[in-house]
């Protein structure tokens, strides 16, 4: 994608910040009037996810999610805290999309390549099936939601600000694949994303700096790079090890800053609590789609198998 010009990064930076800000309106309904707060929380994230299922930006999307999921775990604890959240947000919103103008003007788009003469182009596909962007949200928010659920109701929520991250992620990434891909991409995603975390932990052991961390993390964005980017366009299964380096980076980041004097406890014990939202998602979703399959599957389990049958040869 091209760099985003001025109105489109103000654009992104607000939908960042939007969902947040809106968000605030439920913190009085989660306080004192709680279960009215949760069913409204329930639906928005279903539209968010239906959002993106309907074809929507991922991007704005996931914000979305994001937002949401902040709102209610971190906003029903401590407000000042979530306000301190949104403020960092926005500045960080604000820094990376002036490094992605910096990375475009040192690194200009690669030319595409020109088409065969006499070759029709390539038509748009067509809108997803409302119906099934419908499935495929509630899949999404039934995944979610659980787990929004739980740390609604914990004291300590503001600390799995990250987790919520992932929980995020994981509620997109079930969206925007398909059931049989999603369950291996999340597992996978969160494989080599936490692999990558735990050899930036050891090597980041050896020299505690912040030369190093940035050094770090560029090499790792060059080896997941060769998986996400595919010449000029992205690689068809690049969602994968997007999220993987998104795991990474919310794994190995807040450990890194963490000051409660156990830092490879939290680490540790933040890298065990992603393999178990990985594979809790990954069993919902099979779960989800054995009661619920998608039509193709519908038609495939109630067509007759076909039997192979001698014919009788004639005297």
């Amino acid at each position: 994608m091209p760099a985003p010009r001025l109105k489109q990064g103000i654009a992104l930076v607000a939908a960042l910040l939007a969902p947040m800000t809106a968000g605030l309106a439920l913190l009085p309904l989660l306080h004192h009037a709680r279960w009215a707060g949760i069913v409204l929380v329930a639906l928005a994230l279903f539209y968010s996810f239906r959002y993106t299922a309907r074809g929507g930006s991922p991007v704005l999307g996931a914000f979305m999610t994001l937002g949401l999921t902040l709102v209610v775990t971190v906003g029903s604890v401590n407000i000042d805290v979530l306000i301190f959240l949104i403020q960092g947000l926005g500045v960080c919103a604000v820094v990376g999309i002036a490094f992605v103008w910096i990375a475009h003007a040192a690194l200009p788009e690669l030319p595409l390549p020109a088409p065969p003469p006499g070759r029709a182009k390539a038509r748009r596909p067509p809108p997803p099936d409302p119906a099934d962007a419908a499935r495929s949200a509630l899949r999404s928010m039934l995944i979610v939601f659980p787990l929004v659920l739980l740390f609604l109701f914990m004291s300590a929520s503001p600390s799995y600000t990250v987790v919520m991250i992932k929980v995020a992620s994981m509620g997109q990434q079930a969206s925007a694949d398909r059931s049989r891909q999603m369950g291996v991409g999340l597992l996978t995603s969160t494989l080599w994303g936490g692999v990558g975390a735990i050899v930036g932990w050891y090597v980041m052991g050896l020299w505690p700096s912040l030369i190093l961390y940035v050094l770090l993390t560029a090499l790792a964005a060059l080896i997941y790079g060769r998986w996400i980017f595919q010449g000029p366009a992205v690689h068809p299964k690049f969602s994968v090890m997007s999220y993987a380096f998104l795991t990474m980076l919310v794994i190995l980041a807040p450990a890194l800053t963490d000051e409660s004097g156990d830092a490879a406890a939290a680490f540790y014990s933040r890298l065990f609590l992603f393999g178990v939202i990985a594979v809790y998602g990954t069993v919902a979703v099979a779960v989800f789609d054995a009661f619920w399959p998608t039509k193709a599957r519908a038609v495939e389990s109630t067509r007759p198998e076909s039997r192979e049958v001698d014919a009788p040869t004639a005297a």
